[in-house]
């Protein structure tokens, strides 16, 4: 008799304990359209020279909010967007922080950098010479989606239910390294020994009756599988790897974190077709992750972030003035600015860089790099704090022009000085860029309780 008591006693133990720590997440999710209604000009190819002639899919805001039985609330929104402009992500947290109380720390955005969808002026503006129409209909655009963007995080608070967070990784390996070097330099191609990130990291959320609620999932990739000559609007090979998601689990939100792609490129590349089989892979892998034995997560919630001014390279005012006489246009609109910003005493000597840690437990942190990073980020990062420990992502809260580190500015090429031009900045970065971006992250992780490994690692 003694002993059937103590059986019913385990038996009754166990439940309550796991059902308790099944409320320990709660999560929301948010999702609203923001394809564009009117013909829109398209961002990401200079080459283009009209608007966009029609959509191939929708483009989408998505947001999640995640709460600890602490009830610390954290928020993250995805874009299928090039990337937003300091001007909305600011506006978009103060919204935020006074309507419905999240501290900015707590608020991530992060754009899938697709080419194929509308220019979030002014990201990239020199590529572009808008007539008085064209202006009032992309900065229309950048006023809806403002809004669309608060919406989409109201909805994920107000969506608030129990959930479990697992996490897993997967591997897929259609990015290649794009700086090929040649004796004439480093030049835009394939380079099969440059440095790479194929890793996918996989978060799932689960309510209580067993459904998906939400998979996140990262790569490390260019979203530029389709090319320049494309006018129709898309989400590339991210896109198609979300719509297939959503496909297999029906009503959870696919939300894809874009990672340290800088220097990656989709191989091959050219067509929608070739973006639909990247997506599909992608896809497949996060599928494949999602039916094994994933591991549970248990809250605890921190947050970080910070702003590290990065420098610029000095260049003379003489430079520009002979750039406003070049044959090449890009050349002569990156000018203007620089020039009309020397003549207004404007500092355009350095960028303020925003860094930003999310911790959502022991095991899981998400570390939110702005810009066009590079894979080196990705790399050093897992070296120094673990790669099972940490999700590494570009592209994040704002892109404001390429993010190189110490070897790639040795080197040259697109990522550390041409693009630079068609961001409208002063031009290359500091040799330190590097150092202040580890400094940067060493101070967010260090706040989120992320120990540095041995320096024997």
């Amino acid at each position: 008799m003694n002993m059937n008591y103590k059986c019913i006693c385990l038996f009754l133990f166990l439940p309550i304990g796991a059902t308790a720590f099944a409320d320990d997440f709660k999560a929301g999710v948010g999702r609203k359209a923001i394809t564009p209604d009117n013909p829109a000009w398209l961002a990401g190819y200079a080459i283009r020279t009209k608007p966009a002639e029609g959509v191939e899919h929708d483009l989408w805001a998505k947001a999640i909010a995640i709460e600890s039985g602490k009830n610390e609330t954290v928020v993250i929104v995805t874009t299928d967007l090039l990337g937003l402009s300091h001007e909305i992500s600011v506006e978009v947290a103060n919204q935020v922080k006074q309507k419905l109380g999240i501290k900015r720390s707590n608020l991530m955005f992060n754009s899938s950098h697709t080419h194929c969808g509308p220019m979030v002026w002014p990201s990239l503006s020199v590529i572009a010479d808008y007539g008085v129409a064209d202006q009032q209909a992309v900065s229309k655009y950048n006023q809806k989606l403002t809004a669309d963007l608060v919406a989409v995080i109201e909805m994920a608070l107000n969506n608030l239910k129990p959930v479990k967070l697992y996490s897993g990784m997967g591997s897929v390996g259609f990015a290649k390294n794009r700086r090929q070097k040649t004796d004439h330099g480093v030049v835009g191609g394939w380079n099969d020994s440059g440095p790479v990130d194929h890793e996918v990291p996989v978060l799932k959320f689960e309510t209580a009756d067993g459904n998906v609620q939400a998979v996140l999932f990262a790569y490390a990739c260019h979203n530029t599988t389709v090319p320049g000559t494309n006018y129709r609007i898309n989400g590339d090979y991210a896109g198609y790897a979300q719509i297939e998601l959503e496909k297999e689990f029906p009503g959870a939100a696919a939300m894809f974190l874009m990672g340290c792609g800088g220097d990656q490129n989709p191989f091959p590349r050219g067509t929608l077709e070739l973006a639909a089989t990247h997506g599909k892979e992608l896809a497949d892998e996060v599928k494949r992750v999602l039916s094994e034995n994933l591991k549970q997560a248990e809250p605890s919630i921190l947050t970080a972030y910070t702003i590290v001014d990065l420098e610029f390279k000095e260049a003379e005012i003489k430079k520009f003035q002979e750039d406003l006489r070049s044959d090449n246009v890009f050349l002569q609109r990156r000018a203007k600015l620089m020039v009309e910003a020397y003549n207004k005493s404007w500092n355009v000597s350095r960028y303020p860089y925003p860094v930003q840690a999310i911790r959502l437990s022991k095991d899981i942190t998400i570390l939110a790099l702005a810009g066009e990073a590079v894979v080196d980020y990705s790399i050093l990062v897992k070296k120094i704090y673990g790669r099972k420990n940490v999700i590494v992502v570009g592209y994040s809260n704002e892109v404001m022009c390429y993010i190189p580190t110490k070897r790639i500015l040795a080197e040259g090429g697109y990522e550390a000085d041409q693009s630079m031009i068609y961001y409208g900045m002063k031009g290359p970065f500091k040799e330190n860029v590097e150092e202040k971006i580890l400094s940067a992250i060493e101070f967010v992780m260090k706040k989120t309780k992320n120990k540095r490994r041995p320096k024997s690692i």
